[in-house]
């Protein structure tokens, strides 16, 4: 029986139902996902699209959270769609699951290291495995918000996920993370890369060294035979010996950095012997291990046994991790500590694109809140109200914003009319975060009153 349980973290998101955009003309691929959606209906509604430039235009306007591209089907470009995604990184990362015909094309595929796929499998196992793959993101769906979306506490989030022997689990899990970070501001694209290879490196070593117990030697003859390494362990994670063991990850995302634990159920190794040493023409194969694992991140360790390694990296602080395509030809304008940015009750003229730093919100002489780069935009209400300025912003140590004054806003929405329609729901979503706090500190007030009468 497969293991993909998550536990409840302290991440808090509204959960809405999550699009599913199939891109394919395949019946088999097709059938597959009505099926698997009709078993979640209240969480996964699916869009099924054939047309390139069709598909295109539902990408930018719909920004579903998930899409299947099916390289099976001959009479649709899927390399075109990807290369629109991964135009625009600000807008559009994670969620693609890539349906090939065979092994071969799947090669390729893995072989772009695009960090955008979740998941690249054949088309027969696709069918078998999306129930399970519907099952990790529906207890995974505050990993699947769009950039913006998120709500970030300032403080630390935790949680843990326990998967089986399944390279899917380990795919998916890397993704969560990786894309929950780079969302959130934590980590900018090289990061994104290095801590990909890093997860991606240790939790393979899990798997296959640690609870499948499949030594580096009898790794690398099977892979000379056989050219991958997923019948190998397919064949072991059905010996009864090894089928129920489980991988444990635990993290902590922080403000300052982030940490992640890794601890699988086998003998453990004697990682000593490889700290600090040089990568070797046997490892070439199959991935560089601990020693690439530990160039990587600010900091790594193991326990005693050897069947648990924490590593730990430093997060961007108050940092934009990249810029809007339709924004980059806006003028970039710096602030010094405690500089104005702008005027409460003065006219309404532009709006500002947070790219570093922190910014305080005062309405009179009241600090309201302090924004970052996760709020993405400064002034956006009364500059789509056309009203005066609702608050004074005061940057906090040294700061950049880009600067975009209207006429050229509705100009850019004009040509690029899908921006105009994420800033809408980014809006409301804040809009509707606003009042669930505003229901529970009315209930709260109520409850403290009615204890003192």
């Amino acid at each position: 029986m497969k293991k993909d349980i998550s536990k409840k973290t302290d991440i808090c998101y509204t959960v809405s139902m999550k699009k599913i955009l199939l891109v394919s003309s395949n019946k088999k691929i097709i059938d597959t996902v009505r099926e698997g959606c009709a078993a979640f209906s209240d969480d996964f509604g699916t869009d099924i699209r054939t047309d390139a430039d069709d598909i295109i235009s539902y990408i930018n306007y719909e920004l579903p959270e998930i899409k299947i591209l099916d390289y099976t089907s001959p009479n649709i470009d899927c390399g075109k769609i990807l290369c629109e995604v991964n135009s625009d990184p600000w807008l559009h990362y994670g969620g693609i699951i890539a349906v090939c015909k065979d092994r071969k094309q799947m090669q390729e595929l893995e072989e772009l290291k695009d960090s955008n796929i979740l998941s690249i499998q054949t088309i027969n196992d696709f069918s078998v495995h999306f129930i399970h793959l519907l099952r990790i993101l529906w207890q995974n769906q505050k990993f699947l918000l769009n950039r913006g979306m998120q709500e970030d506490f300032g403080g630390e989030e935790n949680g843990t996920f326990i998967c089986g022997n399944d390279p899917l689990d380990i795919r998916f899990y890397t993704s969560f993370l990786i894309n929950y970070l780079y969302s959130t501001n934590r980590i900018n694209s090289d990061d994104r890369s290095a801590l990909r290879m890093t997860l991606t490196e240790l939790l393979t070593n899990a798997l296959e060294h640690g609870n499948l117990h499949i030594s580096y030697e009898e790794k690398t003859k099977w892979m000379e035979t056989h050219g991958d390494i997923f019948s190998l362990i397919t064949e072991r994670a059905a010996d009864p010996q090894y089928a129920n063991k489980q991988i444990t990850i635990t993290y902590a995302i922080g403000k300052q950095k982030s940490t992640v634990s890794i601890q699988d159920e086998g003998d453990g190794f004697d990682w000593r012997k490889y700290i600090g040493k040089k990568n070797t023409d046997d490892e070439a194969l199959h991935g560089r291990g601990i020693s690439l694992a530990a160039e990587l991140v600010s900091k790594i360790a193991y326990n005693e046994k050897g069947n648990q390694v924490v590593f730990e990296i430093n997060n961007r602080i108050d940092e934009s991790n990249t810029v809007p395509q339709v924004m980059s030809n806006f003028e970039t304008v710096t602030y010094t500590d405690k500089q104005i940015v702008c005027r409460q009750n003065e006219a309404t003229t532009d709006l500002f694109f947070i790219v570093s730093g922190r910014y305080a919100v005062y309405s009179g002489r009241k600090l309201v809140t302090v924004m970052s780069p996760n709020d993405v935009f400064i002034g956006e209400m009364s500059f789509l109200l056309n009203d005066k300025r609702s608050a004074t912003i005061l940057a906090v140590g040294n700061c950049k914003l880009i600067k975009i004054p209207k006429g050229d806003f509705l100009q850019m929405i004009r040509k690029n009319p899908h921006y105009g329609l994420f800033l809408s729901r980014m809006l409301a979503q804040r809009l509707e975060k606003q009042t669930h706090r505003t229901i529970e500190l009315n209930a709260q007030i109520a409850k403290r009153q009615e204890g003192e009468k």
